[in-house]
């Protein structure tokens, strides 16, 4: 109610009432708020009792349509949810994380790089570059949109790195409990090593295979065999070998599906495929046994091509004398930016300048690469490799390097924002997970550094790492042996080299890492599922034979999960997620598992030491 338009004085001045209860004006004024909140509450009273139980008011003739006569209340819509894609993994839908960096995080004194006297520097080659902004920032979100292609493109599967799994399973039965090989392929190459003292057979640590399911614009355009490219189902494993050839092969039965490309190096690490679904693969050499080169190259998958090529042995690098890119790369879409960590001690950007149109049969890049380098004043640079893959969160990058450090790396700055000292040596790959709008680091330590020359027995530390901070959650060990040698090809590393798993569905509460020669040299590992938030052991599952294998979750459409591990005597392990009991296992014989698998829907694919690769049916 205006009082100025209710009450004018002869002299037209305005009247302010009465703040006095007793007077006549305020006692109107309370009286006409009274009445005013008993006709809305009885309105309110009538309106609510004619609504049905969903929500929608009532006609009276059973129709449920609404009344004109009743004040319709309006409610926030909440944004809906975007239906999951064909391409997108079932398993991390729908996208949880929100990936957004705080700026005004505190980093503590004890990971501040400064005090550890860092000296940074962006560089072009051997030039150091005065100035660095990147054009196109970087963003990286959710990893349900990392890839627009169905499969397991990179190691662990996308830029958080925690899945090597695509799709549920669907066993005939119900009930996920038997393990059976359904094929096998024989890679008959092997490649001499650098020091010329043995030959390269097979595949090791990471060694994981790749799986894609190709649109058919891009199925039809490949170098595929005329049957393969006419397969609408298609589903095609890419398995780069240490003998120094990629295979190409049909996941239903293990046929080739196209001729393979001749690397003339050995490859250790896992490929990686463009997220975009462009027919780009990124391959990293593992040793020094190219005769003309040592370094990363891009293959076009249209007919095989090498697009291009970078040496390792760059003039740069701290590390100068090793170049090998055992690491496998993440790729953001959205800027056509190439992020990958060399053992040389360089984390290089190459601006890829990607030139495509599906279908059309041809695919162009011109790369230019810029280059950040760090060193610290406790650091030699021999140290400085980094062969884990590193896992991007927004626009901060983490990854492992060989003098125990973990390193987020700000990717639209390239400065490192903080360090964390592990207190070993570490080539797993750091898992992400966003718990609360807050990214968390897992992470776990071999048994390298902590004694001298000969066998020896240590701790795995077991880390969940704050990934804007660099603050310490929570930290456990397990203890491993470990062999160190007179020289590093003769080591015997124990610990955990394998990735962990981050749990969902069922197990969401739980991270799973596995520990290698639990009872000896060469002798056990334990599966170790810890509660996320308190870091305390859940269960363990304990096996006679050690491996370097990581493990992989799988799960059904319901929510329930199921480990699979392979160890390094051909055993394959089925596991309860929940219970951490064992439900089956199979024998390979003649079979070394030391590299990583990946599944497909019902199909595990891994490859041994030996120069198989096998598929494995889980129902």
């Amino acid at each position: 109610m205006n009082f100025k338009d209710q009450y004018i004085e002869p002299d037209n001045s305005y009247h302010q009432p009465s703040r006095d209860p007793s007077s006549g004006t305020m006692m109107l004024v309370i009286t006409l708020t009274v009445v005013s909140v008993v006709l809305t509450s009885v309105l309110a009273l009538i309106f609510y009792s004619k609504k049905n139980n969903d929500g929608v008011i009532n006609s009276g003739d059973g129709t449920g349509a609404t009344i004109n006569n009743y004040i319709s209340v309006s409610t926030p819509t909440p944004t809906p949810v975007p239906p999951l894609q064909d391409y997108q993994n079932p398993q991390l839908y729908p996208a949880s994380a929100i990936v957004n960096i705080d700026p005004n995080a505190i980093i503590a004194d004890d990971v501040n790089p400064n005090a550890r006297g860092i000296t940074q520097n962006v560089i072009n080659g051997s030039s150091i570059l005065t100035s660095f902004a990147r054009e196109n920032p970087i963003h990286i979100g959710d990893p349900l949109y990392y890839s627009q292609i169905a499969g397991v493109i990179t190691y662990r599967g996308n830029n958080f790195r925690n899945t090597a799994s695509f799709g549920f399973l669907s066993p005939d039965d119900g009930a996920v409990d038997s393990l059976v090989q359904a094929w096998e392929f024989n890679c008959d190459h092997s490649l001499l090593s650098s020091d010329m003292t043995f030959e390269w057979v097979g595949y090791q640590l990471t060694g994981q295979p790749l799986i894609v399911r190709w649109p058919a614009t891009t199925r039809t355009s490949m170098n595929l065999y005329p049957e393969k490219a006419a397969k609408a189902d298609l589903v095609e494993v890419i398995s780069a070998s240490l003998d120094g050839y990629i295979y190409f092969l049909d996941l239903d039965d293990g046929s080739m599906t196209r001729d393979p490309i001749y690397v003339g190096a050995t490859v250790k690490g896992t490929p990686a495929l463009d997220p975009r679904g462009y027919p780009l693969l990124y391959v990293g050499q593992g040793d020094d046994n190219n005769e003309w080169h040592f370094g990363m190259y891009i293959y076009s998958l249209l007919d095989g091509s090498l697009l291009y090529t970078y040496e390792g042995l760059d003039d740069g690098a701290y590390r100068m004398n090793w170049g090998a890119f055992d690491s496998s790369p993440i790729i953001d879409g959205a800027t056509d930016t190439l992020i990958w960590p060399c053992e040389n001690g360089i984390i290089y950007n190459f601006q890829l300048n990607t030139t495509y149109v599906p279908g059309s049969g041809t695919i162009m890049i011109s790369p230019v690469c810029t280059g950040y380098k760090y060193i610290f004043n406790d650091t030699q640079g021999r140290f400085l490799g980094v062969e884990s893959s590193a896992s991007v969160y927004d626009h901060y990058c983490y990854f492992m390097d060989n003098n125990s450090n973990l390193v987020c790396l700000d990717l639209n700055t390239l400065q490192m924002v903080w360090v964390f000292r592990t207190g070993d040596d570490s080539d797993l790959s750091p898992v992400v997970s966003e718990e609360n709008g807050i990214p968390y680091i897992y992470i776990a330590t071999e048994v390298d550094y902590q004694g001298g020359t000969g066998t020896y027995n240590g701790a795995a530390y077991t880390y969940k790492i704050n990934g804007l901070t660099g603050e310490e959650v929570w930290q456990t060990s397990q203890s491993c042996y470990t062999y160190n040698g007179e020289t590093s090809a003769t080591d015997q590393s124990g610990g955990c080299l394998a990735n962990p798993i981050l749990g969902r569905m069922n197990i969401s509460n739980l991270v799973i890492f596995s520990y290698s020669m639990t009872n000896g040299l060469t002798s056990g590992n334990r599966l170790v599922a810890y509660n996320r938030d308190t870091g305390t052991e859940v269960w363990h599952y304990d096996m006679n034979i050690y491996t370097y294998s990581s493990p992989v979750a799988c799960y059904t459409d319901n929510g329930n999960a199921y480990i699979i591990i392979c160890d390094s005597f051909g055993q394959v392990h089925l596991v309860d997620g929940m219970t951490g009991e064992r439900i089956t296992y199979i024998q390979i014989n003649n079979a070394t598992f030391e590299a990583s698998p990946a599944v497909f829907g019902n199909t595990l694919v891994i490859g041994t030491r030996e120069g198989k690769v096998y598929g494995i049916r889980i129902g």
